[in-house]
């Protein structure tokens, strides 16, 4: 009787001290209205209100809020033309790319990049186990940076604020989703790796197939054997590519690389990760950027070819560039091979298929065909975008209140019909 009575009282004592703690700390609705440089921000997030609402419920969250600075800057990004044309689900999917569970403080970050998992889980717009992710690192100064789709990076301005569900932090610029490869190539001029696999026919499984890592040739490595590789036939090219990309149960970001790690690749051998005089290598190919994102796992841009004939050879890091361990001839400086074969109508935002059309695995590699059409152009990328001659903003005037947002949560989520979101010059609201 007693032990029942204490275990009454400490509970009682336990809720009595949460409810003295979050004394003074806003809610998300008080937290919002009281920081004027988010009101952008609170417009958008209160239009899709059962978002909002979920949040209102949330116990320990993290939201990436972009100023509204960062609102100034959406013409101007990649997310420019999503947001002018109205699309309602890839403004959310942006919105969900902005939240993270968990409590992610600024001061957790240090000089590794980690990579958090967000709220964006759609299959349409992401294909890696779990949640699509987003890179944190606290760089020299103590200044919070965060990297996601397309090369994008974004500096934390105002670190923790607390509201009753989480921490907010504002940040200047918005996270991009990540894209497809064949999306993501040109942006970090990748072209001839996004224009071989195209011509390989294995374009649609690294656009699709889930939690993929790829160590991308840089162009240059390309153009070293670029008369010998146009030459091949189809198979080996195939064969080659394919000893490129590791298809596994988890994405290989580069903190999920230690030295020594043995990765199993798509043409069936082996990989070795060597981190050595301060730089990360893959067999004998240097690694010289890490951790570009994508809708279905990570790329790695590496210096030179991986030999499946030569699985077992080592990197030698007194060497910048290693010499080719395939053999061929090259072609002029100017010239980069394979981007003929690169889709031709390109924009950003294709939806990511959360599965293949057709299978294809080690057992396909090397037999000169596959389940897939060449030259699929179904995903395609450009970041690129022409000068807008008018800015767009968002008005207060379409701003919710909680009560009407948790009504609405309430009455149309609830309901099974969620309302879409309008943009239009000026005016960003609910329809």
């Amino acid at each position: 009787m007693c032990t029942r009575h204490l275990a009454s009282f400490l509970t009682c004592l336990l809720f009595a001290w949460v409810a003295f703690a979050q004394q003074g700390t806003k809610d998300l609705t008080q937290l919002l209205q009281s920081n004027k440089n988010l009101s952008e921000f609170t417009t958008l997030l209160t239009s899709y209100g059962d978002i909002y609402a979920n949040l209102s419920f949330q116990s320990e969250v993290t939201i990436l809020a972009p100023n509204n600075d960062a609102f100034n800057k959406i013409p101007y990004s990649a997310l420019g033309p999503a947001f002018e044309a109205n699309q309602s689900q890839i403004v959310r999917s942006v919105l969900q790319y902005h939240i993270l569970p968990g409590l992610h403080d600024a001061s957790s970050y240090n000089g590794s990049f980690r990579f958090d998992k967000t709220f964006l889980q759609n299959s349409s717009y992401t294909n890696v186990t779990g949640a699509q992710v987003v890179g944190g690192v606290m760089q020299a100064g103590g200044i919070n940076v965060f990297t996601s789709g397309l090369g994008s990076r974004t500096t934390l301005v105002t670190p923790g604020l607390k509201f009753t569900g989480g921490i907010l932090h504002v940040i200047d610029t918005f996270l991009v989703p990540p894209q497809t490869f064949t999306q993501s190539v040109t942006q970090f001029n990748l072209t001839a790796a996004g224009g071989a696999v195209e011509n390989a026919s294995l374009a649609e499984y690294v656009n699709t197939h889930k939690d993929l890592t790829v160590f991308v040739p840089q162009n240059a490595a390309f153009q070293a054997l670029g008369g010998t590789l146009q030459s091949m036939p189809s198979s080996q090219l195939q064969r080659i590519l394919g000893y490129h990309i590791v298809n596994s149960s988890s994405v290989g970001y580069s903190s999920d690389l230690p030295n020594g790690t043995i990765l199993r690749t798509l043409s069936g051998q082996k990989l070795t990760i060597t981190f050595t005089s301060n730089s990360l290598f893959v067999n004998q190919a240097r690694v010289l950027q890490q951790d570009l994102l994508i809708s279905n796992g990570v790329m790695h841009v590496i210096d030179n070819f991986l030999d499946p004939d030569a699985p077992s050879v080592t990197a030698n890091p007194e060497v910048q560039t290693a010499p080719p361990l395939i053999q061929g001839t090259s072609l002029t400086e100017n010239v980069v091979p394979f981007t003929s074969y690169l889709p031709t109508s390109v924009t950003s935002f294709d939806t990511a298929s959360a599965t293949p059309t057709s299978s294809f695995g080690a057992g396909d590699i090397g037999k000169g065909t596959s389940a897939f059409a060449t030259g699929s152009a179904s995903a395609s990328a450009s970041s690129t975008l022409t000068s807008p001659t008018k800015k767009k903003t968002l008005s207060e005037t379409s701003k919710i209140d909680s009560d009407a947002v948790l009504q609405d949560f309430a009455d149309k989520v609830l309901g099974g019909t969620l309302f879409p979101l309008t943009y239009t010059a000026g005016r960003l609201g609910a329809t």
